[in-house]
């Protein structure tokens, strides 16, 4: 072979290799405690995938939403809540992983001295929580389960440093928000209710990593990839949790990801539950559960004026197609 032939080789494998690379991924990330922090910290998933990955912090998923929208980022961690919202107005985004169903990692606390000591004391008080997220949904779920309306609360919308910074001035009474947040919070109030519990209520809540619908479409690998290393962290927190305690390696490289004690982090991560491959694509989330649920969540969001019209099918904005096959 030649040596213009070689560097015609040469050049054609790298024009190849390069064309099957997705170009520019950058994900979008939340606050929330959970085992895929691990590898996210550890570059687990850029060694997986096989380039380099941009990972944007966000506050809550009405940014991860516009984000996306826009192509500032190709995939992204969304609450059920903003998710619903999203496929309502038509975005261009496909749920391919439960995240995690959402229990009491988020939780209304309410502030020690401020006089609530349960739900019919909330009259009049002013409630903090992110508008849009699954942490208001559950509470206008928790609301509407105490036969209060939004009326008779006085409920303002704050991002999670928001709510923690206005917990210390003083100027709310309580909030229904997830961690960091949350754990700062519950140090100075008490627990009225959570997540888990307004879910058997009618209200659950959950999370889904989504893409781009345009990405998604040209690189699947990239989605099964992804999928695969987050489903392993699941797996090694179900078989392991001794492996998240407040000492251990794990724990310490959540905090520093989401900003958290590492002593928090045993309770922080206990508080949802992560479905395993097999479930994700069983009826009840991939194969049917999370349509359901969007809808019904969307419904929800409907009545309570917060969207302008809900879709007579969610299932084009869920798929399956990525999860790995379980073993």
């Amino acid at each position: 072979m030649n040596k213009t032939v070689k560097y015609t080789f040469a050049l054609s494998t790298l024009v190849l290799s390069l064309s099957a690379q997705a170009e520019n991924i950058v994900i979008g990330y939340q606050t929330g405690v959970d085992p895929s922090k691990v590898p996210q910290a550890a570059g687990t998933y850029q060694k997986e995938i096989g380039q380099p990955l941009e990972w944007r912090r966000f506050d809550s998923g009405p940014g991860v939403v516009a984000a996306l929208v826009s192509g500032a980022i190709q995939i992204g961690d969304l609450g059920s809540s903003p998710f619903a919202a999203a496929a309502s107005r038509g975005a261009p985004i496909v749920a391919f992983l439960v995240a995690d169903q959402i229990q009491s990692s988020e939780a209304l606390v309410v502030r020690n001295g401020s006089g609530i000591r349960s739900f019919a004391d909330l009259k009049g008080k002013t409630i903090a929580t992110p508008f849009v997220s699954t942490s208001h949904f559950s509470l206008l779920g928790a609301l509407q389960h105490w036969g209060l309306s939004e009326k008779q609360v006085n409920i303002v919308n704050l991002q999670p440093l928001e709510i923690a910074a206005a917990w210390k001035r003083g100027d709310i009474d309580g909030a229904f928000v997830w961690s960091p947040a949350l754990s700062e919070i519950e140090k100075t109030g008490t627990v009225l209710t959570d997540a888990a519990q307004v879910g058997k209520w009618g209200h659950p809540t959950f999370e889904v990593w989504v893409a781009r619908k345009d990405f998604a479409e040209k690189h699947p690998e990239v989605l099964k990839k992804f999928a695969a290393v987050s489903l392993a962290s699941f797996d090694d927190y179900r078989q392991h949790p001794e492996k998240w305690n407040a000492g251990s390696a794990n724990a310490a490289a959540t905090a520093r990801l989401v900003g958290v004690n590492a002593a928090d982090v045993p309770a922080l991560i206990s508080g949802n539950r992560y479905p395993d491959a097999s479930e994700q694509v069983s009826p009840e989330f991939l194969g049917g559960g999370t349509v359901k649920a969007t809808a019904e969540t969307a419904q929800f969001l409907y009545q309570q004026k917060r969207i302008s019209g809900v879709l007579p099918d969610y299932s084009p904005y869920v798929s399956s197609q990525y999860i790995p096959e379980s073993r």
